[in-house]
């Protein structure tokens, strides 16, 4: 399974809503798993950013789906990032060469 960290910001319609935001989490969890995804955590943030999310997929194609879906939903923009564990970094860190 591949993890996603997605960052979230209420979009004008999501602050007007807002009340709503939790409900809408539950919405999102049970698209996450149409999709395939597993939400791992959920956070409301303060700052930069409103929301934090999460998912292990077994592609990134789902999860680019789900994140236009979302998006289509109008409460709120994305930021993805794709996050690597320790063991996925240190097969990343064996292709690379010539640094010896």
């Amino acid at each position: 399974m591949q993890t996603f960290l997605i960052l979230g910001k209420f979009t004008g319609q999501g602050m007007k809503n807002v009340k709503e935001t939790t409900k809408r989490a539950a919405r999102f969890e049970e698209i996450a798993a149409d999709h395939g995804i597993r939400v791992k955590k959920m956070y409301w943030l303060m700052g930069e950013y409103d929301v934090m999310n999460i998912v292990e997929s077994q592609d990134a194609e789902s999860v680019f789906a789900l994140m236009l879906e979302l998006g289509a939903w109008g409460n709120v923009t994305t930021t993805t990032f794709r996050a690597y564990h320790k063991e996925e970094m240190d097969a990343v860190v064996d292709r690379i060469g010539g640094m010896d």
